[in-house]
């Protein structure tokens, strides 16, 4: 495969379309892959000309950011390799302050991140989740504190309401702060929400979406089926938990893995390969995070943008996984805006149009070049 690079939302910092999540590095969970695996996995997703590696200070108690660091330094890769890792969870019980994002854990986590990836900077550093009780303001007067000292060249927001992203970059945009650069959010064929939201946030006030659990947590592997006979693989632990991540198996998504397969087989690719295609490939988002616990898994992902879905499969996709607008976007209808123009017929702005541009010493004018 030939291996592109977008720059992260509206920064200058070039990674991959693919990017290679660590959360599967170690089995302190009791699944993952081990050193050699991993390693494994993470040589042939080098050596497709990937560049971009998540990882997470939580993710197998330490383990991945360890073994990611030193897989890079075995190779001599920290000059090409872009590192994205996070903060947020607590590891240290019965100390409330080694969690959340408060400006004393922020700063605790990213030295302690640092020495487990062996490496005097992280490229991009971003808050693992919304605490529900740290002040925007003071997140991002602390991430843009640890990109002056050197620590951080970029910063990121995961799991966090719209509202609080969109305060998040107000803040920093008025205040001169580092801004933010990636948004991590989960997105796939059966979890849509961000479109509402998170991508109009992300195309216009330049936050790149990285996408998180794109397969589903391996539901759109194609490994599980609606009976519970069979089914062996990591979401049959969680069918009866609370966790919202691992709540896949519904009659609707059931539906989805179906059309899914049926894809796949027209186009002669594996479902994952279009699954994350599909992904990669729709408005707003900027790379994909690929999770794999074996090396076939890593080089069958690998191969997901060698193809494009035509048209005609693409509204299929669409169709069987569209979820209903929530309110108020269910409101902004064409009935809407008829009323709202006046009955005039509106549209974007042709390609090309700009906005008027003052130059000193002279009115102002539109560019159309």
């Amino acid at each position: 495969m030939t291996m592109t690079y977008y720059t992260l939302g509206n920064s200058g910092l070039r990674v991959s379309r693919l990017a290679l999540g660590t959360m599967t590095f170690g089995k302190e969970w009791g699944w993952g892959a081990d050193r050699d695996t991993a390693r494994a996995i993470f040589d042939a997703y080098v050596e497709a000309g990937g560049n971009f590696f998540d990882t997470a200070d939580l993710y197998t108690g330490g383990t991945a950011e360890a073994w990611l660091g030193e897989f890079i330094a075995e190779r001599g890769l920290r000059d090409m390799a872009v590192i994205a890792s996070k903060f947020t969870m607590n590891m240290q019980p019965g100390n409330p302050n080694a969690g959340g994002n408060g400006r004393k854990n922020i700063m605790r986590a990213v030295d302690a991140s640092l020495k487990r990836l062996g490496t005097d900077y992280i490229d991009l550093y971003l808050m693992h989740v919304w605490d529900r009780l740290t002040p925007a303001e003071e997140v991002m007067r602390t991430l843009d504190d640890l990109v002056r000292m050197g620590k951080v060249r970029h910063v990121g927001l995961s799991d966090v309401p719209a509202w609080y992203a969109g305060r998040a970059q107000a803040i920093a945009e008025l205040r001169g702060y580092e801004p933010v650069s990636a948004l991590q959010l989960e997105y796939s064929l059966v979890e849509r929400a961000i479109e509402n939201e998170f991508v109009p946030f992300g195309t216009r006030h330049g936050a790149g979406i990285m996408v998180w659990s794109p397969l589903a947590s391996g539901l759109l592997s194609g490994k599980y089926r609606p009976v519970q006979a069979g089914n062996t693989g990591r979401l049959d632990g969680f069918r009866n938990s609370t966790h919202p991540g691992f709540q896949k198996f519904t009659e609707r998504n059931w539906a989805v893995v179906a059309e899914l397969e049926k894809v796949a087989s027209e186009l002669g690719r594996s479902m994952p390969q279009v699954a994350l295609n599909w992904a990669a490939t729709q408005s707003g988002i900027a790379t994909v995070i690929l999770g794999a616990t074996t090396l076939n898994q890593m080089q069958d992902n690998l191969g997901a943008l060698d193809f494009e879905i035509p048209a005609g499969l693409r509204d299929r996709l669409e169709e069987v996984s569209r979820t209903p607008a929530p309110f108020p976007y269910s409101y902004f209808g064409s009935h809407i805006q008829g009323r709202v123009a006046g009955g005039a017929t509106t549209g974007d702005k042709p390609s090309g149009y700009a906005s008027p541009v003052l130059i000193e010493g002279e009115p102002a004018s539109v560019s159309t070049s």
